[in-house]
Formats: structure tokens, C-alpha cells, sequence
């Protein structure tokens, strides 16, 4: 490899890269955009949840426990009526997510010593939100008649367990989401930008004259894919940046072992990048193929749904998936404080699909003289 050919190559790309009127200003609004936008948008918060009560008993713990359900910051009641076919109808209309039904006698049926139950309904439309509205319904209802039997002394109230949220004690979605972010902005800068790059150098004819050229392959592959993988470094400085001052989240390890996964990954995305670009004879092909390879690794990697959740044949092939790998380093990183030591397996499988990719991509490649 020519070290001074490779340098007028590099300055060659620098130089095209700031005359492009999209790629600079991609590369610095879409990290401060993904950033900021999709960790307040791709969320599983469920919050303000809506639900109507049913008030049969009409007594002041029921009116109480209305009140405490509104005061809460995960419910909001949206009406309070005296017929089930009403409140039926505010669940039908989309207005509600669940009804609580308080029934008749409640109250002087736990003076009594009995134990009567309040009927919950949740709308199945949309499951995780009506399931989750419904308990959080319910734990207000619990909290309520507890503070109240205290204030009667009709029971002594039950020990609850202490609870301790590890590693993200808020149980905030963000905290979760935004270590994953940079894998949407490595598969754009380091992926997705040099393959359109190579390609359109088949397209203007550029490439036939470098064929005819000294130039090696590695020299010309080389100086396409450097300045994106100092941009995609520059890029995850820039999201761990935005991270801590908007959201206030900084790593619990060392920013090292951030970097060190980031290059692997960045690695990775590049070969896959050439690999596509060899395979495509235009910017359209290429931005098909691109695509269906970023969205399975977008769905299988773990970004958006956990990979327990998935079915076991599904889990299985996302051990395929290199997403996969650094996302669960970066999670890890961020709000365990992993090292490399306790995450070598996802380091060593990264380590070997850069090999693999870029080989293939290097194989793929044929330079016609």
C-alpha cells in the first residue's frame, strides 16, 4: 500500500465530502436529531392513562379513591359515572382505557370485616396500555383503603417489600433507549453513506478511470471508508454529549471501552457498505439493499424490542444479527459499568464479523486494469 497515494486519495474525499450540499449537514443535524427526538418519541413509558369509574357506592372512600387515581401522575379520570353502559361507551369511542367499578355497599361491606373487589376493565386495543392502566388502577385503589383502614383502625396495615430498581433506579425508557441510539447512527454514517458514495462512482464513470489507474484497491477502498469512520467517531462523541447535557445520562464505565465497540461496529457496517456497493450497479439497488438490511437489524437487535420477548426461533437468529452485539455492549456500558473483560463474548463476536465483513467486502471487489 502507497502511504502518499493514499493521503491525496483521503484529501480527494475530504475535499468532495464538504462540496456535497447533504452529507455535511447530515452528519451534524442527524445525531442531534436522533438523538433528542426518538428517545421522547420510542418510549414504553406508559403514562396518562385514561379511565372511567363506575361510582355504585357513592360514599366518601369511594369518592377518596377517585380522587387519589386522578392524582396520579400514571392516571387520569376522564369521567365519573353512574352507569356502566355510559362509561362502556367512553372505552367504545376511544376515549378511555380502562373502567373501574366501584360496586354498591362498598363501603359498609369492609366495615362489616368483608372483602369485596372492585371490577377493572381494560381496553385490549392497545394491550400493554390497558394492561398497564389496569394495575396501575389498582394499586391506587390498594394504597387508598390502606391509608384509610389506618385512619379507622379497622386493620393494621401489611409490611410491603421494599423494592430497588438496579442500574436505572427511575425505570425511565430513555435511560434504556439512548445507549442503543448509536447503532442508528453508525449504520447511516459508516454503512449507509459509503456505499452511496462507491456507487456513485459507478454512475458517473468516475471508477472506470481509477481502474485504469496504479491506484491499488486498498488504497481506493481505504479512502472511501476513513473519513467515515473518523465522522461515525465524531458522531458518538456527539450523541454521548447530548446524552448528558439534555438528558442528564452519562456512562456508569469507562468511555474507552465505548469507543473501542464503536470502531468494531464501525468496521463491520463498512464492509457490509462495500459488499452492497461491489453488488450494485446503481444508487437505487444499493439503497434497496441497504435498507432491508437495516431494518432486520433495526427489529432482530435488539433496539426497540427486548430479544427475550422474541420467539425462541427468533432469539436464535439474532445471534447473527452484529446490532445485537453492540447494543448490549453499549447498554451494558452505560448503565452497568461494564468492562471489556465482563462483555469479551459481545467484543469477540464483533471482533469476528468486522473480519468476516471485510474480507468479504475486500473479495467482492475486483479492480479491472
Amino acid at each position: 500500500m502507497n502511504a502518499n497515494t493514499l493521503k491525496i486519495l483521503l484529501r480527494k474525499e475530504v475535499s468532495l465530502m464538504k462540496r456535497n450540499p447533504i452529507i455535511p449537514r447530515l452528519i451534524v443535524a442527524m445525531p442531534i436529531l436522533v438523538m433528542l427526538i426518538i428517545p421522547l418519541v420510542a418510549t414504553l413509558d406508559v403514562k396518562n392513562v385514561e379511565v372511567v369509574v363506575v361510582d355504585n357506592d357513592r360514599t366518601e372512600l369511594s369518592r377518596r379513591m377517585v380522587a387519589d387515581m386522578d392524582a396520579s401522575e400514571y392516571l387520569s379520570v376522564t369521567g365519573c359515572y353512574f352507569s356502566y353502559d355510559e362509561a362502556f361507551r367512553q372505552v367504545e369511542s376511544g376515549k378511555a382505557d380502562a373502567i373501574v367499578t366501584i360496586p354498591k355497599d362498598y363501603l359498609r361491606d369492609l366495615t362489616n370485616g368483608k372483602r369485596p373487589e372492585l371490577d377493572l376493565k381494560a381496553n385490549g386495543v392497545n394491550a400493554t396500555k390497558g394492561t398497564l392502566g389496569a394495575q396501575y388502577a389498582t394499586m391506587s385503589a390498594v394504597h387508598t383503603l390502606t391509608r384509610w383502614q389506618m385512619e379507622q383502625g379497622i386493620a393494621m396495615p401489611v409490611q410491603e417489600a421494599t423494592v430497588v430498581n438496579l442500574y436505572n433506579p427511575t425505570l425511565n425508557f430513555r435511560n434504556y433507549m439512548i445507549p442503543a441510539l448509536m447503532v442508528v447512527l453508525l449504520i447511516i454514517i459508516c454503512g449507509f453513506l459509503p456505499t452511496l458514495n462507491l456507487v456513485s462512482e459507478k454512475e458517473t464513470g468516475t471508477i472506470e478511470a481509477m481502474n485504469v489507474t496504479p491506484v491499488g484497491r486498498l488504497e481506493f477502498v481505504l479512502s472511501k471508508l476513513i473519513p467515515y469512520w473518523i465522522v461515525g467517531i465524531l458522531v458518538v462523541t456527539v450523541g454521548m454529549l447530548v446524552g448528558w447535557l439534555v438528558y442528564g445520562l452519562v456512562p456508569e464505565g469507562n468511555v474507552v471501552d465505548i469507543y473501542f465497540a464503536a470502531i468494531l461496529f464501525s468496521l463491520v457496517m463498512s464492509g457490509l457498505g462495500v459488499f452492497i456497493a461491489n453488488k450494485s450497479a446503481t444508487i437505487l439497488q444499493s439503497i434497496f439493499m441497504m435498507f432491508a438490511f437495516i431494518v432486520v437489524f433495526q427489529l432482530m437487535g435488539g433496539l426497540f424490542t427486548p430479544i427475550a420477548s422474541m420467539p425462541r426461533w427468533a432469539q436464535c437468529v439474532t445471534y447473527a444479527i452484529p446490532p445485537r452485539y453492540f447494543i448490549e455492549i453499549m447498554r451494558s456500558v452505560y448503565l452497568k459499568g461494564a468492562t471489556v473483560a465482563d462483555l469479551w463474548v459481545q467484543y469477540a463476536a464483533l471482533s469476528g464479523f468486522s473480519i468476516l465483513f471485510c474480507l468479504v467486502a475486500a473479495m467482492t471487489y475486483r479492480k479491472r486494469v
